[in-house]
């Protein structure tokens, strides 16, 4: 099934790559000509590969896995968030915490102190603390939101992660390799893929470019979600209807009462006769 084609690619700009002075010899594969000074990258390859990557991250919603999305460029942040939201994946569009995968309990701290914090607002406990004290809690809470609030949700390591620009997100990248999480990743002409095991070869400058190619991987894993909630209601369907099945009833016990009932029944009647007589 293709999720992209030619002519929306090259419509949104995808083929545009960086000056060739800048470019990495890594993504000479990719790259389809040069053009006044600046790399052409082929977008034959570029809708096959993504594509591949669509239907990849397709899967991983399928078991119910998260993915995580890093774009901390400007270009990108505004429409990363809003397509990770739709799909009720995490993002991170702020500053990448140091440490977020491979010292993921620490981050995990953070996040609860953002839930404590809401919770001593919940109860009323604010209202005993002095101005200066709850400006500092609320300062501290609203830097928490910013940097970790897309998390919140995050309660074990993403299984995969999904990056834009692997130049500016150099950390996160190295952080999933370390740990072997798969990277999913747009990758430029000034870029290195060799630490990249889904490459999508494309410009990852312009906002019309990331939005196409975040369009054609996030519809791919709202149908695996779609999926794993239909194979959900499907198992309980078929658990009632062995419940509805008829069973063979099994036999009675009877109960130390219905036994002396029992014992006792026969020798009232033979008593009968015998007063009768």
């Amino acid at each position: 099934m293709s999720r992209t084609n030619f002519e929306t690619l090259l419509e949104a700009g995808c083929h545009f790559g960086h000056l060739k002075r800048k470019w990495n010899p890594a993504m000479a594969p990719y790259i389809f000509m040069e053009r006044n000074g600046i790399h052409i990258i082929d977008l034959h390859k570029t809708a096959a590969m993504a594509d591949t990557a669509a239907e990849a991250l397709k899967q991983i919603a399928k078991s119910g896995k998260k993915i995580l999305f890093v774009a901390t460029k400007k270009q990108a942040k505004q429409v990363l968030a809003e397509k990770a939201t739709a799909v009720g994946m995490p993002y991170v569009i702020e500053r990448w915490p140091g440490g977020m995968l491979t010292n993921f309990p620490t981050i995990r701290k953070a996040v609860k102190k953002m839930a404590t914090i809401d919770k001593l607002t919940a109860d009323g406990t604010f209202s005993n603390l002095s101005k200066r004290e709850i400006l500092q809690i609320s300062r501290q809470r609203a830097k928490l939101e910013k940097n970790l609030g897309s998390i919140a949700d995050l309660t074990r390591l993403p299984s995969a992660l999904f990056v834009v620009d692997v130049c500016k997100e150099n950390i996160a990248v190295r952080e999933a390799n370390r740990l072997g999480i798969p990277v999913f990743a747009i990758v430029d002409t000034n870029s290195d893929p060799s630490n990249i095991d889904f490459v999508i070869p494309a410009n990852d400058d312009a906002t019309k470019s990331i939005e196409v190619i975040l369009d054609a991987c996030c519809a791919a894993i709202a149908e695996g979600i779609e999926e794993r909630k239909a194979e959900k209601v499907d198992m309980e369907a078929a658990g009632e209807g062995e419940e509805e099945a008829p069973k063979a009833r099994p036999a009675r016990k009877r109960t130390a009462k219905a036994r002396v009932e029992k014992t006792e029944a026969p020798a009232e009647e033979a008593a009968a006769p015998a007063e009768e007589a």
